[in-house]
């Protein structure tokens, strides 16, 4: 196989893509995946750059909070009341049908011990677990990849929405797969020389193991773009999605589940909470698209019977301080709300007491859960893994799914 220079580095530019796979296809059980297609499912929601969790899941009725923002405070008047003192933000309309219909759980006050404001490290903690005294090169859906794959299922066993793979997707042994658009990722991977490099059998193992290592990334790639590329043929949704970033990523993650493709793990990010100036209109705009988002995906899987066996989970790297700044936003805050989607909940509505606003730490909410308590609940509870060997630590589940 010859090419010149050009050709070379056009195709290498595209193959770089791919190195962020896994190397498990070497006889990988591919009947073994379909045979498993149909169990549960998990979907993280990521809100980055930190939601305003108070004026997401609202103390409505509370006076400090409307004494701490004058004007960014949200009026019992305009709010979706859930109880007695707490209610949603008014663009969450979708996320208010939910919790009326027994299908949300809000847990308040989550984080972890000595919180982290910076964007980045608070991200890598939440995306791997770690905690914040430790930095880790794994993240905790990577770790899950490598404790429950052990003889080699697919890449596609995790997959972010999005062109890049996020540190949660990769694990020591095993990535997840990044995909934004199945019919892009499958045109790519058969243009003549990505195809003929991967349908090559024999390459010279002993005396150019990198070459091995190309090669078998490459099958790999091909493999699974065609394995996600069909699946997403299958099930065309007719449900109205709005025609936003999230909604489309949404539709495609409904339509692979209802197709019965083997992902267990699905991510996607919705950027854009960093508000430190002028927050109400854009933090709105973004729990409308989220709200609008979650109602179309929700009512596309429960009209395919599917709500049962899927868990979403919505959080954001941290929250925002109790105090509006001088610019009509917030600035950079620790323990914030985090929302499970289901229609499998045993523990439906409010799950734990609203932040105390009278006992602050330097004029932050401390939190009351640790966000590994989630991540124990939807990895022994949901998926029947061993959470504290994945989390390298003590962290109990919650009787919520």
């Amino acid at each position: 196989m010859s090419m010149n220079r050009k050709e070379f580095l056009r195709n290498t530019a595209l193959v770089s893509a791919s190195f962020m796979l896994p190397r498990f296809l070497r006889g990988a059980d591919f009947d073994l995946a379909e045979r498993t297609a149909e169990g549960k499912v998990v979907v993280v929601i990521q809100f980055s750059g930190g939601n305003d969790g108070l004026n997401t899941v609202v103390p409505y009725r509370n006076d400090l909070y409307h004494r701490a923002r004058p004007s960014l405070g949200l009026d019992k008047s305009e709010v979706l009341r859930l109880d007695d003192d707490l209610a949603l933000n008014p663009n969450l309309v979708g996320l208010a049908e939910l919790y009326d219909d027994g299908a949300l759980t809000i847990f308040n006050s989550v984080g972890y011990p000595n919180p982290n404001r910076s964007h980045f490290r608070s991200m890598d903690i939440w995306q791997s677990g770690s905690g914040s005294e430790r930095v880790w090169s794994t993240g905790w859906i990577g770790r899950y990849l490598d404790a429950k794959c052990p003889d080699g299922l697919p890449p596609y066993t995790a997959m972010e929405v999005d062109d890049t793979l996020s540190l949660a997707l990769k694990g020591k042994e095993m990535n997840g797969l990044a995909v934004q658009k199945p019919t892009d990722f499958y045109r790519n991977t058969q243009e003549p020389f990505f195809h003929a490099v991967s349908q090559q059998t024999t390459m010279p193992v002993a005396s150019h193991p990198q070459l091995d290592y190309l090669h078998k990334t490459l099958a790999e790639t091909t493999i699974s773009a065609e394995y996600v590329y069909a699946k997403s043929k299958i099930y065309q949704s007719t449900q109205s999605y709005p025609g936003t970033l999230l909604g489309r990523k949404l539709k495609l993650i409904a339509e692979l589940i209802v197709a019965n493709s083997a992902t267990k793990l699905y991510y996607v990010s919705l950027p854009g909470f960093d508000t430190h100036i002028n927050q109400k209109g854009p933090q709105g705009r973004l729990l409308l698209q989220y709200g609008n988002a979650i109602r179309a995906f929700t009512q596309d899987l429960k009209a395919n019977d599917r709500f049962e066996d899927v868990v979403i989970v919505t959080f954001s790297e941290f929250g925002r301080r109790v105090q509006q700044n001088g610019s009509g936003g917030t600035d950079h805050g620790t323990a914030n709300n985090l929302f499970l989607i289901s229609g499998a909940l045993r523990k439906p509505g409010i799950f734990n007491a609203p932040p105390d606003l009278s006992d602050l730490d330097e004029g932050d909410l401390k939190y009351q859960l640790d966000f590994r308590n989630i991540y124990a609940t939807l990895l022994e509870r949901w998926l029947k893994a061993d959470a504290n060997g994945i989390l390298q630590g003590d962290f109990s589940a919650l009787p919520v799914i």
